[in-house]
């Protein structure tokens, strides 16, 4: 069975944090994880030397006609998002498109993306100190400034840095469900599960207190979820007036609490599906959806798929 190959895109000036995290992630062995892991490699879009920032020089053992017959392309960071892409390359991005590839970008890579008409109609993210200039420049393209990051199925986008590892950490659980996502992030020691909706930054700090009430709060609903929720018990919980509540969350998510919630109780349905022998209503009772129906509609809604077909994905390998 051929395997998924990953292509990370090389070039002068290169984003070296971005690029580190795709290798991390895709170029690894994970033979313990007992699915069939990625093909990797890296491609030169052009001659070299290939700088890439911290002074080290990149050599990519393959050209472009690669592109051809790789699954994923990650555009790692754009080295200048003024500098129009090179011609050549935005043709290569639009005949993998057309072909079915699936396209990611991380930080200033959108601008790669964008500049080929792939985004066209569809939203994306960014960097948010990019954001402005991209809504600007690319008027067609539907900016969430304060996205993480934003799959449209076909073409990811990734706002800058540590967004980017979120981004591909979700393309593994896209790939091979919850639980091996799960792992691999175990394996980097970073959070295993951050949604794409959730807010780059906060417009505020937060004061210390009002910030370790939020997270415990946080943390005892993730322990908790079959119990029921409203937003006055979580805000007498966190001692926070509900109106406080939601604005904290919301500055800290981008999410009000009770759909942080949902989404947190979806994902505790993904890892219980991923076991054969637990029926339905036993998962929506312990994800705290209390019944199939209202499991099935928040499980379609954030993921697009059913319960059903989720769990023949990810069971029966």
């Amino acid at each position: 069975m051929k395997k998924h190959l990953v292509v990370a895109l090389a070039y002068d000036r290169l984003c070296t944090f971005e690029f580190g995290c795709t290798v991390e992630l895709f170029a690894l062995e994970r033979p313990e994880l007992g699915v069939d892991w990625y093909e990797f490699a890296v491609c030169a879009i052009e001659e070299g030397p290939i700088r890439a920032a911290g002074g080290i020089t990149v050599q990519a053992p393959y050209t472009p006609e690669l592109l051809a017959r790789a699954d994923t392309i990650i555009i790692p960071g754009w080295r200048d998002a003024d500098e129009l892409p090179l011609p050549q390359l935005l043709d290569w991005i639009r005949t993998a498109h057309a072909r079915g590839a699936r396209l990611c970008s991380i930080c200033s890579g959108v601008f790669v993306l964008a500049a080929a008409g792939v985004l066209d109609g569809q939203r994306a993210t960014t960097h948010w100190r990019y954001a402005d200039r991209l809504a600007q420049r690319y008027p067609r393209i539907d900016v969430q400034p304060d996205h993480l990051y934003v799959d449209n199925g076909q073409v990811i986008t990734a706002a800058g840095s540590a967004a980017g590892l979120d981004m591909l950490l979700h393309l593994v659980r896209r790939d091979h469900g919850a639980k091996v996502g799960n792992l691999v992030a175990q394996r980097l020691v970073v959070a295993p599960h951050r949604e794409g909706g959730q807010a780059q930054f906060l417009p505020r700090p937060m004061a210390q207190g009002e910030q370790g009430r939020l997270s415990r709060l946080m943390d005892w609903l993730r322990s908790h979820p079959a119990q029921a929720h409203t937003v006055a018990s979580m805000a007498q919980r966190a001692a926070m007036s509900p109106r406080t509540l939601q604005r904290q969350f919301q500055q800290a998510t981008g999410l009000g609490p009770v759909e942080w919630l949902i989404r947190e109780r979806v994902a505790i349905v993904k890892d219980l599906l991923e076991e054969p022998e637990v029926p339905l209503a036993q998962i929506a009772e312990r994800a705290g959806f209390g019944s199939e129906e209202t499991l099935r509609h928040h499980f379609r809604r954030l993921t697009a798929t059913t319960p059903g077909a989720y769990r023949k994905r990810f069971v029966l390998r």
